[in-house]
């Protein structure tokens, strides 16, 4: 189980930084850390669509992994409400 949630954390952050390095409309931080010399090895086009599918996959892979870890722990919703107060 904490394997999982370390994997959940490891995808968490490179989906963050797969989305900070595209180039909304202009600008983006892709272009601050020398995006120029990327363009100009993959080509603009397919840094693009490259990391366009990165991120996909990142924002899939998530999505199931919460789904899969959820249903390995059991999470029964109801079960919290069954558990008794303390008795005075």
């Amino acid at each position: 189980m904490v394997g999982m949630t370390v994997l959940i954390a490891l995808v968490s952050v490179l989906l963050m930084g797969a989305v900070l390095i595209q180039n909304p409309k202009g600008g983006g931080v892709d272009s601050t850390f020398g995006g120029n010399a990327s363009n100009q090895m993959f080509g603009a086009a397919k840094s693009t669509d490259f990391i366009e599918k990165v991120t996909w996959g990142l924002a899939i892979a998530l999505f199931a992994l919460c789904i899969i870890t959820t249903l390995m722990a059991g999470g029964d919703a109801g079960a919290a409400a069954e558990i008794p107060l303390q008795s005075q």
